[in-house]
């Protein structure tokens, strides 16, 4: 009896002090925890990887010349947007080391305001997914990366690359004969991926947990000084991708820097590249450089370089010595013209900038075809507007919707000399008025002639009520009076009745 009651009582005290021994255990076994370190993706995203685990930074990283204090640089995590914020907690709260990269941490350094927030993980794309989830697309073959939705708001999450080598050929990497990367989804660490950026400037990366900008081949001091400097062999890195030649004349113009002598040197043998390029990512590229605010100015480098020909090929036959062609003076005005609408923050649409540099051009082709082939103007429009047209998206793959407004804006300008009857009236109903307007407004002021005339008279009729209107078109019918239409007399049938009464 007494050995049951102290078995029974011997039970109740271990079970009392069990919690607190177990608790002791964790707390030691917590205590001698070994460091986690950085986990580093596979090259291979299709084989499986171990479970991640959290990284932190290493103080010795922290105080090394690339880890940066980004509060000593004007930057602090409330300047980065927030959905990017989520984007990378949300990464590193998973165990994957995440990073605000590129160039919205370059505009922050220059005081600019970032057009958009990208992300760098180590984690593959199929991890973000799986993080993710719904919230989550993932796009392209050449370059796999995951858009991050917010509703309209897309944060781009790509993962570190990584340098080719010659194991990895195949569905990971992929190179044409000329050296240009066909396909680029090696994955390395965050070393690997400075690397493999383009500029100097645009290898910035962020964490905005500890605040440490990390910058591997002194950007900042190359953005300071205003050079801008391709990281490795100039000719092998615009050979991978032709387009950075264009990226390299769009910083320039933007960022007012100057391209570093090793940069500079092979841009002109290495110009031909460009006609491997998709014409589709040539029109995009195009749009980046002539509506980014300093299109003038970049025109201008694109003109230094040689680089012109290889986006408006149709366009180089009206090039000058002297630059004063029609042509030419058109495509600064309307430039100039573009950029001065971005600082006002008005839109600006594509359609008419392809239209203003190609009105010279149709023109000349027109009066080609009325004379060579003797049509009338409606016809020899016709014929030269397709004719222009299919030339500009052999090279630019310009979509329909841009097309057919640039044909409206060009068959304006045959129609706003008509003002007689109620034409004028038809005419201003046109949905591509103002866009044909404006073009017209540019041609007076490079011809002169009667096309100021014609620009202030439309200038007051669209200001008029219909009074006005009214009395308008009376002083212009008084002016010009319509031709009288020529009287056709139909020739009279025979009366066949008559004849067979006879």
């Amino acid at each position: 009896m007494l050995k049951l009651i102290k078995q029974f009582f011997g039970k109740k005290e271990k079970s009392q002090r069990d919690p607190q021994k177990t608790k002791s255990i964790q707390a030691t076994s917590h205590s001698v925890q070994p460091h986690k370190a950085k986990v580093r993706t596979s090259p291979n995203p299709e084989t499986k990887t171990a479970k991640p685990r959290k990284s932190h930074h290493n103080k010795e990283k922290i105080g090394g010349k690339h880890w940066l204090k980004a509060s000593e640089y004007g930057i602090y995590p409330r300047m980065i947007q927030r959905n990017a914020l989520t984007v990378v907690e949300k990464l590193q709260r998973n165990g994957y080391e995440a990073y605000v990269v590129g160039g919205c941490l370059r505009d922050l350094l220059l005081e600019k305001k970032p057009k958009d927030f990208d992300v760098a993980t180590n984690a593959n794309p199929e991890q973000i997914k799986k993080i993710f989830q719904r919230q989550c697309r993932l796009i392209g073959r050449r370059f796999r990366l995951a858009h991050i939705m917010f509703g309209r708001e897309v944060i781009e999450v790509a993962t570190f690359r990584a340098e080719h080598q010659e194991e990895h050929h195949g569905e990971l990497s992929r190179q044409n004969d000329d050296g240009m990367l066909l396909r680029d989804n090696v994955y390395g660490s965050l070393e690997n991926d400075a690397h493999r950026r383009d500029f100097t400037v645009n290898a910035l990366y962020y964490d905005p947990q500890n605040n440490i900008l990390i910058d591997y081949f002194n950007g900042v001091e190359d953005l300071r000084n205003g050079k801008l400097r391709l990281i490795g062999d100039a000719e092998t890195r615009y050979q991978e991708d032709p387009v950075r030649m264009l990226r390299a004349m769009r910083f320039m113009a933007k960022l007012d820097m100057f391209l570093e002598r090793d940069t500079e040197a092979p841009l002109k043998r290495c110009a031909p590249l460009l006609k491997n390029i998709p014409a589709a990512r040539l029109f995009d590229e195009s749009l980046k450089l002539l509506q980014n605010g300093c299109g003038l100015k970049t025109y201008e480098l694109l003109k230094h370089y040689d680089l012109i020909q290889y986006l408006f090929p149709t366009l180089t036959p009206f090039f000058t010595e002297h630059q004063d062609s029609l042509a030419e003076r058109m495509i600064c005005t309307a430039l100039h013209s573009t950029d001065e609408r971005i600082k006002d923050n008005l839109r600006v649409n594509p359609a008419f900038l392809l239209a203003a540099f190609y009105w010279y051009p149709l023109r000349e082709k027109i009066d080609q075809l009325k004379n060579e082939a003797d049509l009338n103007n409606f016809d020899a429009f016709s014929v030269a507007a397709s004719e222009i047209l299919d030339g500009l998206c052999r090279a630019l793959t310009v979509p329909r919707r841009y097309t057919m407004v640039i044909r409206d804006i060009w068959q304006l300008q045959l129609q706003l000399p008509k003002r007689s009857g109620n034409r004028a009236e038809k005419t201003m109903e046109q949905p591509k008025f103002r866009a044909g307007y404006d073009l017209l407004t540019m041609r007076a002021e490079l011809e002169g002639s009667e096309l100021i005339e014609l620009v202030k008279w439309w200038h007051e009729y669209q200001l008029s009520n219909s009074q006005q209107r009214e009395n308008l078109m009376v002083e212009q019918n008084e002016r010009h009076p319509q031709p009288k239409k020529k009287r056709r007399y139909r020739r009279r049938k025979p009366n066949t009745k008559a004849k067979n009464a006879e």
